[in-house]
């Protein structure tokens, strides 16, 4: 049985939680995205404080590599490579939109809905994709200038908007068969997903391992 330590600093809200192939064990998250940075470590010595399980005793660490926030993707994958490296361990690199999307599909449990996670990237751009109840992706991830005929491919099928960009195409939006919601308990999809890559032994490098920012990321340096 795996025991892994997953972090998401990835969106407005950020996870550390500890699970095994049947439980989450322990998890604990912030919702102050200006503050991720200082969030991490802290929580990752109160889950050793309180669950009385050394890090050494993890058996891999898992991060949300991106799409999202820039500064938070720095944050969470410089964490997880950090303690990987110290103590040897396997590091678990998991795609944000695949870990929304796994939430939605725990808490909805309908195979005949497609899901949709948005995360806003300003204006009306946001990074999304879609996928069915199997977690297949059937609109690969992509930074997407929101339209009215946005999505028009599946105007005649169910599908499930959500995340922090789900609330403009909501408002821009005219299709009869979307639904909107708020999705909870982020930490579930995060070790479901955590624990399958672990058994199926796919690990990255923890030297090079890079957040997926998907679209290309320039500093004021890089322009000059």
């Amino acid at each position: 049985m795996a025991l892994i330590l997953s972090i998401d600093t990835a969106t407005e809200r950020a996870v550390v939680c500890m699970g095994d192939d049947e439980k989450i064990i322990y998890f604990t998250e912030n919702a102050d995205q200006k503050s991720h940075a200082s969030f991490v470590q802290p929580a990752i010595e109160a889950m050793v404080r309180e669950t009385g399980i050394a890090l050494l005793q993890v058996d891999a660490i898992a991060v949300s590599i991106g799409p999202g926030s820039y500064t938070g993707l720095r944050v969470g994958l410089a964490s997880a490579k950090g303690i990987a490296y110290a103590l040897n361990k396997p590091l678990i690199a998991l795609n944000t939109l695949d870990v929304m999307a796994k939430n939605a599909i725990l808490q909805f449990r309908q195979e005949d809905l497609l899901y949709c996670p948005m995360i806003d990237a300003r204006r009306m751009e946001v990074f999304t994709a879609v996928y069915n109840a199997s977690l297949e992706n059937i609109y690969p991830a992509a930074a997407v200038v929101l339209t009215e005929n946005t999505f028009q491919e599946f105007s005649n099928k169910d599908i499930l908007f959500f995340g922090s960009g789900m609330p403009k195409w909501k408002a821009a939006a005219n299709r009869p068969n979307a639904r909107y919601t708020t999705v909870s308990h982020i930490h579930e999809g995060l070790n479901t997903l955590a624990i399958n890559k672990f058994h199926e032994k796919e690990f990255a490098d923890v030297a090079y391992a890079e957040p997926y920012y998907i679209k290309s990321f320039y500093t004021k340096a890089a322009t000059k």
